[in-house]
């Protein structure tokens, strides 16, 4: 099988790009954009985009349910089909404001409307959360009001968090998860990217499953890989410089809106399938890749299990 992408491209560069999600856009009403929030949305426009995450969910059913196909060269010449099938690695939004908490699934008490910190996170004290995300310590455990406030200013107010923790075995794919999830928090569905923060993002476990044609094991073809995304519209329009220090074409107004990965960490890479030897181009990006999504890490103060499973990093 010859496919002319696989001589356009190095491997790296063709999964990367079949994995990355293209939303459709709408344009948000004017009246609207005057009150968007002025840190995360600091340029003037008149016309403002932005994507739900419903349709960006969508992106990812067919992937679900059958794979997501990259043509992959071997070094035979050979071109075949690996499908990889996505799972939610983990998962924060933060939104502008906490009237957003209230799209969640009704209890007795009502709507949660504090800001609560979902999952593994859910017991700490509130000056625990203060001191894990704002950067602050206390010998006391009091925090004063301002910090509160400065902590919602830089990163929103926290409408939902997700880490998986299972083994890939007994995971669902992606849009089954956020479908089983959605029910409790329907804001998984209805929140639109101008509503959450530059914080906000996702991370996408890629597992293989299969290839075309079939017929023989290669072992380079088990490797898993690990992409982070942002959901904000905050950086919808930053041109992204490619390995060549060009700019890449700038999206037309209208046109779907990608979401290429910002970081990247990957596990069973061996060979030479997905490093190019030919300019060292995947290699130099790899480890930018896996740069950012540590800093990004760090940054927010996030264990993220499957990153510290990727890299081989164990924790007690």
């Amino acid at each position: 099988m010859i496919l002319e992408k696989g001589s356009m491209e190095s491997n790296l560069e063709c999964f990367l790009d079949c994995t990355t999600p293209v939303s459709p856009s709408q344009f948000l009403p004017k009246s609207e954009i005057r009150n968007l929030n002025r840190l995360w949305h600091p340029w003037e426009r008149e016309k403002v985009e932005y994507f739900t995450l419903s349709d960006l969910w969508n992106c990812y059913d067919e992937w679900s349910a059958y794979g997501a196909g990259v043509p992959i060269c071997l070094d035979n010449g050979e071109t075949l089909i690996q499908y990889y099938v996505p799972y939610l690695s983990a998962i924060q939004i933060f939104t502008s404001s906490s009237s957003f908490n209230c799209l969640r699934e009704e209890t007795d008490s009502g709507c949660e409307t504090r800001d609560s910190f979902s999952d593994s996170f859910s017991d700490e004290s509130e000056s625990e959360k203060l001191s894990r995300w704002d950067g602050c310590s206390s010998e006391d455990g009091v925090f004063e009001q301002e910090n509160l406030w400065h902590l919602n200013d830089r990163l929103g107010y926290l409408y939902f968090q997700y880490f998986e923790r299972s083994t890939p075995y007994g995971r669902v794919p992606l849009m089954d998860k956020i479908s089983g999830l959605s029910r409790r928090y329907p804001g998984l569905m209805s929140l639109r990217s101008v509503d959450l923060s530059p914080a906000s993002w996702m991370a996408v476990a890629w597992y293989p499953i299969y290839h075309i044609p079939m017929g023989r094991t290669i072992k380079d073809l088990s490797t898993c890989f690990l992409t982070y995304h942002t959901l904000s519209s905050s950086f919808q329009d930053m041109e992204l410089e490619d390995e060549m220090g060009n700019a890449e074409k700038k999206r037309k107004e209208g046109e779907g809106i990608s979401l290429p990965p910002f970081g990247l960490a990957t596990y069973k890479m061996q060979g030479s399938v997905w490093v190019s030897s030919k300019s060292g181009r995947d290699q130099e990006r790899l480890v930018s890749l896996w740069s950012v999504a540590d800093s990004w890490l760090k940054q927010l103060r996030v264990q993220h299990h499957d990153f510290n499973y990727f890299t081989g990093i164990r924790r007690g």
